[in-house]
């Protein structure tokens, strides 16, 4: 149950300052308070410089807020940060929360710390943030991994061409970061620390009423945010509809997905305790546990591969390989049978029942199936009236509308439908010898009750648009 070596680097090389007051963890994407490597590493350091562990969040809104975020992505973000407060100040850990980037209150509360442990994302924005960080803390920096089975680098050092080539090189270690997480005790507690704390989210909804933000994306209620209802949801989904993953998995009305992915993307769950979760189900075949492995940690850290690897990941220009931009290119002025505007597709109004059902789930309940997410993607390059520009509005209507949106999933996804980790096709209109996918992919799962399916969804929110 300890953290693994591979986890933990040093940023910034210091002795713990002495007249230090309190060791300081800055959280910022493993967002709970249990199976948090970060959150137990900075409380074994405390124990052993006999001093108390101090959390603190960097709250963004209006033009500083995370980039696209909105409403929608705020209200899970708040409801999971109560979480964190009530379970951190269960464990003796004070959690302050401020108004402020990351960077900035980390860097604030350093002054009087004697190391700062930071946790880890991939985005070039929480780059940013750490590289900022160092710049501005003279006391020792670590950071600790929790956001990934395996870390990045040692899965691979370099940019992977697909699921193929990364995958054995996950399977020869994954067995040794699939661990439990031992919870440890804070030997001793928060007591008279000067800290106040700007904002007391233990009112979420209080506290997202009074941000400035885009409310055009309302919240949703088909998804509570939280690490309590994420393992709620896991413990459940273990329970029953695990046990068709293998053969269901494809089909977006059979019910057999584990709607752990907005969990994942706000740090509410470990994908460590997932995976062994699966492992220990005792419903499920081993294939459906392998192939739920596969896509948890094979396709799931192929995606921190490429944004990790890959400088301008949000960019046509660089995320898309060179041999699919060619043929692209070479089919830009191709006639499109139909073209639809931004409005049209946000708003579901195409000539397709199926895709405007799969918009819908996503527009008002911001998820969509991943089998549909594929099909969702080409058509809207099959619609655009260029690649570029394809790429832009799926991007734009992907980080608008899904809870897990902004994610590496999702650059990656999107990359995935203009060629990303995938190889020539046949060659065809409009997509060149980039994969095509029609209606007949439809075919493979009944559509029909697919249909039926969002309008149910699509009510519970209170929304019959669907």
């Amino acid at each position: 149950m300890a953290i693994q070596a591979g986890r933990i680097r040093v940023l910034k090389e210091a002795e713990p300052r002495r007249d230090g007051a309190y060791v300081l963890y800055l959280v910022q994407q493993a967002n709970r308070a249990r199976f948090n490597p970060a959150l137990e590493f900075a409380i074994e350091e405390a124990n052993h410089l006999r001093l108390p562990v101090v959390a603190c969040f960097g709250l963004l809104d209006g033009q500083n807020g995370f980039p696209e975020a909105n409403a929608r992505h705020y209200a899970f973000l708040l409801q999971g940060l109560a979480d964190v407060k009530a379970g951190l100040e269960e464990r003796g850990v004070a959690f302050v929360m401020r108004r402020a980037s990351p960077a900035a209150i980390a860097i604030d509360l350093a002054a009087k710390a004697a190391l700062l442990v930071l946790d880890r994302g991939y985005l070039a924005i929480q780059k940013r943030w750490y590289g900022e960080i160092v710049r501005g803390v003279d006391t020792r920096i670590v950071q600790v991994e929790g956001d990934v089975v395996v870390p990045v680098e040692i899965a691979s050092g370099k940019h992977e061409y697909g699921a193929r080539t990364l995958r054995p090189k996950l399977h020869r270690v994954w067995d040794e970061y699939i661990e439990p997480l031992r919870a440890r005790r804070a030997a001793v507690r928060v007591d008279g620390l000067d800290l106040p704390s700007e904002i007391d989210v233990s009112d979420p909804e209080a506290v997202l009423a009074g941000m400035s933000l885009d409310r055009a994306v309302a919240p949703v209620r088909r998804f509570l945010g939280g690490e309590r209802a994420a393992r709620a949801r896991l413990k459940a989904y273990l329970a029953g509809p695990f046990a068709d993953y293998g053969t269901d998995r494809n089909r977006p009305e059979a019910g057999a997905a584990s709607h752990m992915s907005p969990y994942l993307h706000f740090g509410q769950i470990s994908p460590v305790e997932i995976a062994l979760a699966v492992r220990a189900a005792k419903a499920g075949t081993g294939e459906d546990k392998r192939s739920y492995l596969e896509e948890l940690i094979v396709r799931r850290e192929l995606a921190m591969n490429h944004v990790f690897y890959t400088a301008r990941y949000d960019s046509y220009a660089h995320a898309i390989p060179d041999w699919a931009r060619r043929t692209l290119a070479e089919h830009a002025k191709d006639e499109r049978p139909r073209t639809y505007t931004d409005e049209e597709l946000a708003e579901g109004r195409t000539h397709d029942p199926y895709w405007n059902a799969a918009q819908a789930e996503m527009r008002v309940t911001g998820y969509m199936h991943n089998h549909l997410r594929m099909y969702w993607g080409k058509k809207i390059l099959e619609w655009s009236p260029s690649p570029e520009e394809g790429f832009a509005r799926t991007l734009r209507l992907n980080n608008r509308y899904f809870l897990d949106g902004r994610d590496a999933n999702s650059f990656t996804n999107v990359a995935w439908v203009y060629g990303l980790h995938d190889r020539p096709w046949a060659r065809r209109r409009i997509f060149g010898t980039v994969r095509y996918q029609s209606e007949n992919s439809l075919k493979k799962f009944d559509a029909k009750s697919y249909l039926r399916t969002v309008e149910r969804l699509c009510a519970a929110e209170g929304d019959g648009r669907g």
